[in-house]
């Protein structure tokens, strides 16, 4: 008899718990995020053939959502931005500012512009990386003081003109060097973290950068950069 109470106790335990699952076998909530982009065409998401599509910044959404994050995602980035125009966004639009202020992550690209509109007059470069520097640290200052608790995340580039004649390639990696240096100097200045991109991309330059007359990543590239982010992400979570 006392076997038998046991049994039913048992049984009726077991349907209560398939009865309301929510009690013990409900799924964890998802953390939803605030998520902000900002930067130039690479934010923007411009392709080799010069159209706006998904960028790293779309793709590195998508791996959120698959770590169980709902995320709501602004990106401010515009092709052709320079450390000049993302200094005023965040200096001066209110729009940007706000959504800054509500984000729990942040990643940024800009510099590139500021350097490639002096290829042609190389006397005006070292202007343009002290200019640069000013910038980069007014923008992260600004972003700190308006959220001291977001985790921004500042790329680095990759060789945009791997197809350019090799006696050029030395000067041009200079000058890639110098800008990645200078975005990581400010970024670890400010307590960010910097996200390098140049190794991975120059892996396969004919699969990520495909179009000889453009700067730009294919669909894959982006991918590729969103992942490096994501390692970065990954690991201060």
């Amino acid at each position: 008899m006392e076997r038998g109470r046991r049994l039913s106790s048992l049984l009726l335990v077991f349907i209560l718990l398939v009865a309301l699952p929510g009690i013990s076998f409900a799924k964890p909530a998802k953390k939803v995020i605030d998520y902000v982009a900002l930067g130039d065409s690479l934010a923007a998401g411009q392709t080799p053939d010069r159209k706006i599509s998904l960028g790293y910044a779309d793709y590195l959404v998508s791996r959120f959502e698959q770590s169980q994050y709902t995320v709501s995602f602004t990106n401010f980035g515009v092709s052709g931005y320079t450390s000049d125009h993302l200094k005023n966004d965040v200096l001066f639009k209110q729009n940007v500012r706000d959504q800054i202020t509500k984000a729990q992550f942040i990643t940024i690209d800009i510099g590139a512009n500021d350097l490639l509109s002096k290829l042609s007059n190389p006397a005006q470069i070292p202007g343009a990386v002290a200019n640069l520097t000013m910038n980069l640290d007014i923008i992260l200052k600004t972003i700190d003081s308006l959220n001291p608790n977001a985790k921004v995340y500042v790329m680095g580039y990759y060789n945009p003109f791997p197809y350019y004649p090799e006696e050029q390639q030395p000067d041009l990696l200079q000058l890639l060097a110098t800008l990645n240096q200078t975005i990581e100097s400010r970024a670890t200045a400010n307590g960010d973290t910097y996200v390098p991109t140049e190794k991975v991309i120059e892996k396969r330059y004919e699969t990520y950068l495909p179009n000889p007359q453009d700067i730009h990543l294919s669909l894959e590239g982006y991918q590729l950069i969103a992942k490096e982010f994501w390692k970065m992400i990954d690991k201060s979570k």
